[in-house]
């Protein structure tokens, strides 16, 4: 039997003086150490010694002058906005082998890098979002899955997925002693929490997973993008139950960050008082987590069904809520608690009691209490907690254990997130047919919540979902993003109805794009000859159409029927209000019998004229003249 037990292995290089001079000083002044720009532009760990001469007391002219201002900086974060204003030249292309019920689903899975997707989804989901929850990488320095030359956009993309070559791209480790540490995984997440600000609803909320890693910088990032008055809440889930025995403090918790897009500051909690207005206030309050029907019973068979006992205290003391109230049965007088009043004034006192609706203890011999009905106060629930226990809300093991049983026993994701947890995140804040948004979906535990909500309570509920192809081992799977997809299908398959989903993928533009940098065209007359045709090879009228419906602001799963007009086809968007039509060969006739119908706007491709400049002036003369006589409003646009 082989002895496993090895002893370490000898470092043969000498001591690195410098290093551990910096190790330890770095151990004495942590905060002197910070992250800057060397000469050629990369990113180092260096010494602020102009700090450091402060700490030990030697203030300098420099440091004396230097502007303080509070908020959050890093290498890197000039970048960010750039970034956010590169608009994507992408698509998304349809899946429909991979999807299910492609054309009648209203759910998304979207294969690709989220950045792009976002800035893609912009025109069409703007400010319709109700709730996004993300899990991202927590920067743990073991893995870093979305690549920093990715900020170069679409082109880096695709070579990383291998649409434009097989070489791919891989992942690299976010590790301490690369240099960038924080600036990375902040200067990866900025870009990507301000373009899904944009998606919310006014009364939308961002749940954002993180562990100790990262949390102090989320909340900073997430206090600028959000602004600090609409926090929400951090709550500690706890993610495991076990205990971590090969270390010296178990770290058994996670947090969910939440944040508003305009946190409500009054009638945050719904009562009878405000029940008519609550829900259509224009700004964020959670709604209140169900009744627990178990604490009610109706041990006097009241008609008005279940009760329980409540204190008829209140908070506070005011002098028309204090009075006696004499216990009928032991005729002793009660007054309320020191520091406190009674609920309602004396007249209503005894309309309660003469409704049956106090009572004093189970003998009758105690102070009175309120009879509280649960039909009567299912609707306003129970303030909900800022503590999730994993036995109430899941663990990561419990959320393991429900992939490996849709995966035949086989978990193809570490660590998901169990549907418990998301479930409760979704009924706090979305009711009936809300958008769900996670543009992290990991092995799609949030499409999987979303669908098994909607089931129970009886709603229409709808997700996107956003995922990167990160390459896996499955040959059958083939990429996270194909985990995604897998678990949605298998779970609806369990449901009573399956709801299904359309999936879709980022790629190139239909539409070839020009080029102004003089260096990528080699051959003029080649790349002019090229754009005559400028829809890109290989693509259908399908992709071509839904990119248009993107580009024109139109949601993925709008309504799109097929019309014959003057023998073309052309394509109806929600119920007329878009037209399109992809034929090469476009006439007046069919120009006029679709200003006709008047919609809001029309579409062609510019290669449907033909180079027929004539005809061109003529369809927007027959708009023109349709919007000035009929005082409508039709956009007519060629691409």
């Amino acid at each position: 039997m082989t002895n496993t037990l090895q002893p370490e292995a000898l470092d043969g290089r000498s001591l690195d003086i410098s290093a551990d001079k910096r190790q330890q000083l770095k151990a004495m002044f942590p905060s002197v150490f910070t992250e800057t720009r060397n000469a050629e532009g990369a990113v180092v760990e260096s010494i602020d010694f102009e700090r450091l001469k402060a700490e030990l007391g030697t203030f300098s002219e420099v440091f004396e002058s230097r502007k303080e201002r509070f908020g959050l900086d890093w290498p890197g974060k000039a970048d960010c906005m750039k970034v956010i204003q590169q608009p994507s030249t992408g698509t998304l292309l349809p899946m429909r082998d991979e999807s299910v019920n492609f054309d009648s689903s209203e759910n998304l899975i979207i294969e690709g890098d989220n950045l792009e997707v976002l800035k893609l989804l912009q025109k069409s989901y703007y400010g319709k979002v109700k709730m996004i929850y993300i899990d991202p990488p927590y920067n743990t320095g073991n893995e870093f899955i979305y690549p920093d030359n990715f900020r170069e956009g679409l082109d880096e993309y695709l070579r990383y997925s291998g649409q434009v070559d097989a070489e791919g791209r891989k992942q690299s480790a976010n590790t301490e002693t690369g240099g960038r540490y924080h600036s990375n995984w902040l200067s990866m997440m900025y870009p990507r929490l301000f373009l899904a600000k944009n998606l919310l609803r006014d009364n939308g909320v961002i749940f954002v997973s993180i562990d100790d890693h990262e949390v102090h910088n989320l909340r900073l990032l997430m206090n600028e993008i959000f602004g600090e008055e609409n926090f929400f809440a951090q709550i500690p889930w706890q993610s495991r139950t076990s205990v971590q025995n090969d270390t010296d403090f178990s770290e058994q918790h996670e947090y969910i960050v939440g944040y508003a897009t305009v946190r409500r500051g009054e009638q945050k909690r719904l009562k009878e008082s405000n029940a008519k207005e609550w829900f259509k206030l224009p700004s964020f309050a959670a709604y209140p987590k169900p009744l627990d029907e178990d604490r009610f019973s109706n041990p006097d068979n009241d008609s008005r069904g279940k009760w329980k006992a409540d204190p008829f205290d209140a908070p506070n003391v005011r002098e028309n809520l204090t009075y006696a109230i004499r216990n009928p049965k032991t005729k002793e007088d009660h007054w309320p608690p020191q520091g406190r009043c009674w609920r309602t004034e004396q007249p209503k006192y005894i309309e309660l009691l003469r409704d049956n609706r106090i009572i004093f203890g189970r003998t009758g011999d105690a102070r009175p209490q309120l009879k509280v009905f649960y039909e009567e106060k299912k609707l306003f629930g129970e303030v909900p907690t800022s503590w999730f226990d994993g036995n109430t809300y899941g663990t990561s093991t419990s959320g393991t254990q429900e992939l490996q049983a849709l995966f035949d026993g086989a978990s193809p994701f570490t660590f998901p997130k169990p549907t418990t947890l998301l479930k409760t995140l979704i009924r706090l804040t979305t009711q009936k047919d809300d958008l769900v948004l996670d543009f992290f979906a990991g092995s799609g535990t949030t499409g999987h919540a979303v669908m098994d909500t909607n089931q129970n309570d009886v709603t229409a509920r709808k997700f996107i979902l956003v995922q990167l192809p990160e390459k896996i081992e499955n040959k059958a799977l083939k990429s996270i993003a194909g985990i995604t997809r897998e678990r949605v299908k298998r779970a609806g398959k369990k449901l009573t109805n399956d709801p299904g989903f359309r999936a879709f993928k980022l790629a190139a533009s239909n539409f070839k794009v020009w080029s102004s940098d003089p260096a990528k065209v080699t051959d003029l007359g080649k790349s002019l000859q090229l754009f005559a045709d400028h829809v890109a090879p290989g693509r259908q009228a399908e992709d071509i159409l839904y990119e248009l419906l993107l580009k024109a602001g139109y949601p993925l799963t709008a309504a799109i029927d097929k019309l014959t007009l003057t023998g073309k086809e052309v394509f109806s968007i929600s119920d007329g209000a878009l037209l399109i039509c992809l034929d090469r060969r476009l006439t007046l006739e069919v120009i006029d019998a679709m200003v006709a119908r008047t919609p809001a706007m029309i579409l062609c491709l510019d290669d449907g004229f033909r180079g027929n400049d004539q005809l061109k002036v003529n369809a927007v003369q027959t708009v023109k003249s349709r919007n000035q006589n009929d005082e409508t409003d039709i956009v007519f646009r060629v691409v």
